[in-house]
């Protein structure tokens, strides 16, 4: 899937892509599934990943190994694996803290290569560039056997890449990032994949009352499936969103706000919608702006602003302990999957999007 810098949908086009098998360490993966995101939407649109074309996307995915490396013990050919950007050695000063979940023997890339400095994969003799540390929109990928997570051969293929990213960095963020604590308040900006999976991590941590924002309406049931007690559309009132929040939670904010969009100014309205002196905001959405204007006076009446990647998970430690809860139903992603596509008409992803009902597009190879 190559990437033009052109930034309408067709620029998204279909490509034959040469995958070179594997090196020391890598596996190289015959993909089943994968879906989109808008962090994928966030990359392509993004000019800090440069060389950015042509670059093959998709973060997110499920597949079965195809070939491996001859060091790779972690892994054997034809077991079924999905894509964790987030690394973890086990052995590095990060990995073995619980304060961060990024690994600095295998650092997060975002140049487009791999570890190594190079690229697998190459369209007509040019160097085709990863999205992260993989690039599920392909019928094959090699990926480093360290971004890789065995998985039961059982689940459920769409729940299996809605794992990798989305959801999971939600349910990451409330529980392992936050750690919200039983019978706290909560505020969640943005219900897509994301913040559907903090609505959800709150709940299974015992938050009492949990707030969900959008200004799309369909998005309101979609919440409350994962656990919101209250909805807030900001396009219903001439209130700002803090205080509509304020409102909810008699006049003194929310423990913890999880922003899940990227917009500035969502950004500071959660900041000011979460308690004086004590409020905790997680930030999680990837907006299309590298800086952004903070209101200072928030942070310094007590509040915290802390960033999120992949929710905090760490993939070998975490991600096991969210299957085996999805696997026993204790969490359901069924209101995740909204639409299906096929490779050819990937550049309809982005289209889809846009629709008022879209959650989770999944890209079916």
């Amino acid at each position: 899937m190559d990437m033009s810098p052109n930034l309408n949908p067709h620029a998204c086009s279909l490509k034959q892509l040469h995958c070179s098998h594997s090196k020391l360490g890598k596996g190289r993966g015959i993909e089943g599934g994968r879906d989109t995101s808008r962090t994928t939407k966030i990359i392509r649109n993004s000019s800090q990943n440069a060389p950015s074309f042509p670059r093959v996307m998709g973060h997110e995915g499920v597949g079965v190994v195809e070939s491996i490396g001859e060091d790779v013990t972690e892994v054997e050919e034809g077991d079924l694996v999905i894509p964790a950007y987030i690394a973890e050695c086990k052995n590095c000063e990060n990995c073995m803290s619980d304060k961060t979940n990024l690994c600095l023997k295998y650092p997060l890339s975002y140049n487009g290569l791999m570890l190594d400095g190079t690229s697998r994969m190459s369209i007509g003799g040019r160097t085709a560039y990863h999205a992260f540390s993989c690039s599920t929109w392909s019928e094959y990928m090699v990926i480093n056997v360290n971004f890789a997570l065995k998985i039961d051969p059982r689940t459920p293929l769409p729940d299996a890449s809605f794992h990798s990213c989305g959801f999971s960095t939600g349910y990451g963020a409330a529980w392992k990032e936050a750690k919200v604590e039983k019978g706290s308040t909560v505020a969640v900006f943005g219900l897509g994949a994301v913040g559907l999976g903090a609505i959800n991590g709150a709940k299974s941590q015992g938050a009492t009352k949990i707030i969900g924002i959008d200004k799309n309406p369909r998005k309101e049931a979609k919440g409350r499936a994962f656990g919101m007690t209250d909805f807030i559309n900001p396009d219903e009132s001439d209130k700002s969103i803090a205080e509509l929040v304020k409102d909810l939670t008699s006049g003194i904010g929310v423990d913890y706000s999880f922003e899940c969009t990227g917009v500035p100014l969502l950004i500071n309205q959660a900041i000011e919608a979460s308690k004086l002196g004590a409020g905790k905001n997680i930030q999680i959405g990837a907006g299309e702006n590298l800086s952004v204007n903070i209101n200072f006076i928030g942070l310094m009446l007590g509040r915290t602003l802390k960033g999120s990647i992949f929710g905090g998970l760490k993939g070998k430690s975490d991600l096991p302990i969210i299957y085996e809860k999805c696997r026993n139903r204790e969490i359901q992603l069924d209101e995740l999957l909204t639409h299906e596509v096929e490779l050819e008409d990937a550049g309809k992803a982005f289209e889809l999007l846009q629709q008022p009902d879209c959650v989770k597009v999944l890209i079916k190879i």
